[in-house]
């Protein structure tokens, strides 16, 4: 009897859990399927489905421990003799990651006829392509074809927020290199500093971007000359601009362009050779035919104040761009715009995550991609 009992007892189980085995595969009808993962050497997580490594800290540690260190040492010493360095870069990093993702596609030269998101309009005015061709040069010669330009441009950039006194934030690597360049992507896709606010909303949201982040984290790209001398072609100065600031503006500088929570330091070079009013409409603004005066980050910024002033002059309606001024226009902006004048930890805590999700949109990883010899060129 007691043999009878237990076979039945587990019998018993056995059909319980089988039971159980139904009724829970009935509950998870229709609901989301979870991607199955492995643990490689090193406990990293391995996607089985895709097969496509994840972005990891310290990415290099193998195959190039000192990769970013060598990056870290070199953009530190291009800053000590070009001050335009952290704009440059921030600049460089939003426009190759707001189009198609973070894979140095806006680094391509254009090939067999094909035109390269570089040449695109809203780009031509970018620099620091030289910048990332000099990091990777000193990369190939330490760990020849290892680090992605991908990889590069980002922590690049990372760094050289740091020397205009903004936070650190922490970087995942293993980007890998796209091989195709989108040229009509980035004409129509990247925001103009001509947009209202809606339509800003509108394009950061496309990227996965809130209110809060688009304000923390919006990039200028273009000239001011229209918000000078001919907003909405009235032959008028834009009627929100300051007097003062826009007289300050028209004798100053030849065109504009300030970068991501940085405030207007105008340089004294850009006195000299500037045009008149009469004189200015767009082609007087082409980057072949005059000398850009750029908007650099304002010495202030770069202690405890860290993009703070820049919020400050757009409360005193000295946005330097109309999409700046537009800022204020809406309720939920404005109150970040306030937020951020006053409270310069919560702008560097933002600014920090709002970085961070840029660097990580639409990265490839290994098998994706490839990583290149020149950064300028598909290897």
């Amino acid at each position: 009897m007691d043999l009878i009992g237990k076979l039945s007892f587990v019998v018993f189980i056995f059909c319980v859990l089988i039971s159980l085995k139904e009724e829970n595969a009935e509950t998870r009808k229709g609901l989301p399927t979870f991607t199955l993962y492995s643990f490689d050497s090193n406990s990293t997580p391995v996607d089985l489905v895709s097969s496509h490594k994840p972005l990891e800290y310290d990415f290099y540690h193998d195959t190039c421990p000192q990769a970013e260190k060598i990056i870290r040492s070199r953009v530190r010493r291009l800053y000590e003799i070009r001050s335009d360095v952290p704009p440059s870069l921030l600049r460089l990093v939003f426009h190759d990651c707001f189009i198609e993702g973070c894979d140095a596609s806006v680094l391509l030269d254009s090939i067999d006829g094909v035109d390269s998101e570089k040449e695109s309009p809203p780009n031509e005015t970018l620099k620091g392509f030289d910048i990332i061709e000099i990091i990777k040069s000193d990369l190939e010669e330490a760990c020849p074809g290892v680090v992605s330009c991908a990889d590069i441009l980002v922590l690049a950039a990372r760094e050289s927020v740091v020397l205009a006194g903004g936070p650190f934030y922490p970087l995942e690597t293993g980007r890998r290199d796209g091989e195709l360049s989108f040229s009509e992507l980035a004409t129509y896709e990247l925001p103009s500093p001509q947009d209202n606010l809606p339509s800003t909303i509108a394009s950061f949201a496309t990227r996965g971007f809130d209110e809060r982040e688009t304000v923390s984290l919006l990039v200028h790209c273009k000239f001011i000359a229209n918000r000078l001398y001919n907003f909405d072609g009235t032959n008028e100065p834009d009627p929100t601009l300051d007097t003062d600031f826009l007289n300050h503006l028209r004798s100053r500088c030849n065109n504009s362009l300030i970068t991501l929570g940085s405030s207007p330091s105008l340089s004294p070079s850009s006195v000299d050779d500037s045009p008149s009013p009469s004189s200015v409409d767009d082609s007087t603004f082409s980057t072949s035919s005059i000398r850009e005066a750029e908007v650099e980050m304002d010495s202030e910024e770069r202690g405890s104040d860290f993009g703070t002033l820049y919020y400050r002059n757009l409360l005193q309606a000295r946005g330097i761009l109309y999409v700046d001024q537009q800022l204020t226009a809406g309720e939920e902006t404005e109150t970040w715009v306030r937020a951020y004048a006053s409270d310069t930890s919560l702008f560097r805590r933002d600014f920090a995550l709002a970085m961070r999700k840029l660097s990580n949109l639409g990265v490839l990883t290994a098998p994706m991609g490839q990583v290149r010899i020149s950064c300028s060129k598909v290897a």
